[in-house]
């Protein structure tokens, strides 16, 4: 390809090798047809000056040039536009149902649990331009944060907004939220709805139980990946509050119900994670999101500009100089 030109037959370019011996035939027959007369003397003869039997080789250079640009235009130059539409054959419903109890504000990942979540979330869902997604956010009680959406500046922008506050009934309710989710996505009627629904405790709070709430999952078709967040053994927690209102921080005890979390996942045919660094937490979205792809169809349309004409037009127009020439200014040289 050359600056955006392809060839459609490229084979026909062997015909190049058929130039070098034009050239070899040509000055073996220019050397045979030239006479040679050997004289003492040119005394008795008008030696002229004249350009024009220097130039006759021109005629030959136009007929080889001509011959160049028809084997290119036989080769089939042309310019190939290519449009390309895609469309959604499969889409997917996703709520990520995060807990912000005051535990996420632990600094075993960094600069803490909330944030490292945050962050890798973020890039989850840039990575998935073509799935609704809606948030859920639950402590000892849960609220939707942002319904299922496909805009995805204001899922993110949501998501920036997440933090901590003691508006929120303290606890962690695991069933409340998953609860929330699957309501959100009940009515969903997407191929596929997902709730992917993070947590750094047990629950302990709320009214509704976990298996029952992944009972309501497995009846309206909705898979759950549940991931469990923390370090294995102490991490440093939140512990009390300062008289300034600022957390005191401790090294306590990890405690995550991860029996629970697996039964959850196992039931709705979903699969449970352990996220113990920042590193471990973004391989965790990276698998979540290869395991739930979107099947996108993709069309390409392909508009092509021939460029062979030009070549025979030019072609055309060396052949007719060469003939112009060999029968007029050097018609008595040839």
């Amino acid at each position: 390809m050359i600056e955006g030109i392809e060839f459609l037959n490229k084979q026909w370019f062997w015909l190049f090798l058929l130039l070098p011996l034009a050239i070899l035939w040509y000055v073996f027959k220019h050397n045979k047809q030239t006479a040679e007369l050997k004289i003492s003397s040119l005394k008795g003869f008008k030696v002229t000056n004249s350009w024009l039997p220097k130039l006759r080789h021109v005629l030959f250079a136009l007929r080889l040039i001509a011959l160049a640009l028809l084997i290119t235009a036989i080769a089939r130059p042309q310019t190939v536009d290519v449009s390309t539409k895609t469309k959604t054959t499969k889409g997917i419903d996703i709520v990520m149902a995060v807990d912000v109890s005051a535990s996420m504000l632990a600094k075993d990942l960094r600069p803490n649990r909330l944030e490292a979540l945050k962050k890798v979330a973020a890039e989850f869902i840039k990575g998935r331009p073509n799935d609704r997604i809606g948030i859920v956010e639950y402590a000892g009680e849960s609220y939707t944060k942002t319904p299922i959406t496909s805009d995805k500046t204001i899922v993110l922008k949501s998501l920036k907004s997440m933090r901590y506050n003691n508006i929120i009934q303290g606890g962690t309710a695991i069933g409340m939220g998953l609860a929330t989710s699957v309501n959100r996505l009940k009515d969903s009627k997407a191929s596929s709805k997902v709730i992917v629904l993070l947590t750094d405790g047990e629950n302990n709070a709320g009214f509704i139980d976990p298996l029952t709430a992944s009972e309501l999952a497995v009846e309206y078709g909705i898979k759950v990946y549940t991931i469990g967040l923390g370090t294995n053994g102490m991490a440093l927690s939140p512990s009390g509050l300062l008289a300034n209102g600022s957390f005191q921080y401790s090294r306590m005890q990890v405690k995550i119900d991860e029996e629970l979390l697996k039964d959850i996942a196992t039931a709705t045919g979903g699969k449970y994670f352990r996220a113990t660094n920042n590193k471990k937490l973004e391989e965790i979205y990276n698998e979540i999101n290869k395991l739930e792809k979107t099947e996108i169809e993709e069309f390409k349309f392909y508009n092509y500009e021939e460029k062979y004409r030009f070549l025979v037009l030019l072609a055309g127009v060396f052949l007719l100089l060469e003939l112009l020439l060999r029968f007029s200014i050097f018609r008595s040289f040839v």
